[in-house]
């Protein structure tokens, strides 16, 4: 979800337009993913290094979020969408810890889709804070499908393809363990600008890639007559 504030930059306006403008989009693609059938969708609204930003844009994206909670959740759960949210919740606003805390109580037990919402989230953060909860547990000898479940993705697929907008050629600090394997998709589109053309685009590439995880096309072919 990258490049709001590019966008809005671009047409001569203020940021918080730009913000607005993303939260269209966000929309858009929760609706066409769902279209498609797709079950898990990880947006990454809010970084760990976000938070650092100026308090004025903070205050709106915060109230950006407040709104969209607010207006979208009734329309989430009729339509079977499940909110789960990754990140350090305990950080946001008390009044916006309480939306999340509701949303993701509503909507539990919601079957279609799955959309995972980074907020104050850090891959690194997650992957150190897992760590904790490991030593807190006593935990000395342990796998990487454990360590997974301490993490806050715990029961979540790790994701078979990352989109990044806004031209930018880098991961960000966004799950970090879990895509290890992904594809990784770049597009110059400004995240104001993205909807159903542009990931119907994505996808197509990403059915077009063969994912061998470590195996040769040979073994993958055999695997698949089995």
């Amino acid at each position: 979800m990258d490049g709001n504030g590019r966008w809005a930059k671009n047409k001569g306006l203020a940021r918080v337009i730009g913000h607005r403008e993303g939260v269209k989009a966000t929309r858009r693609v929760v609706r066409q993913v769902r279209k498609l059938g797709i079950p898990y969708l990880t947006l990454y609204a809010l970084s760990t290094e976000n938070l650092n930003r100026p308090k004025k844009e903070l205050q709106a994206l915060f109230n950006l979020l407040r709104h969209y909670i607010k207006k979208e959740l009734d329309k989430l759960v009729k339509n079977g969408v499940q909110l789960k949210i990754i990140g350090r919740v305990e950080v946001l606003p008390k009044d916006v810890q309480g939306l999340i805390k509701e949303a993701v109580e509503r909507s539990k037990d919601c079957k279609d889709m799955v959309l995972i919402i980074a907020l104050a989230y850090g891959a690194r953060d997650e992957i150190l804070r897992a760590f904790k909860r490991l030593a807190k547990a006593g935990r000395k000898n342990f796998s990487e499908r454990d360590f997974s479940n301490y993490l806050d993705t715990a029961g979540i697929p790790d994701p078979d393809l990352l989109i990044r907008t806004g031209a930018e050629m880098r991961i960000s600090n966004f799950l970090l363990w879990q895509i290890a394997y992904t594809e990784l998709y770049f597009t110059k589109t400004l995240w104001p600008d993205f909807g159903a053309r542009h990931l119907g685009k994505a996808l197509q590439e990403y059915q077009r890639r063969e994912r061998r995880f470590g195996l040769t096309s040979e073994q993958i072919q055999q695997k698949r007559m089995i």
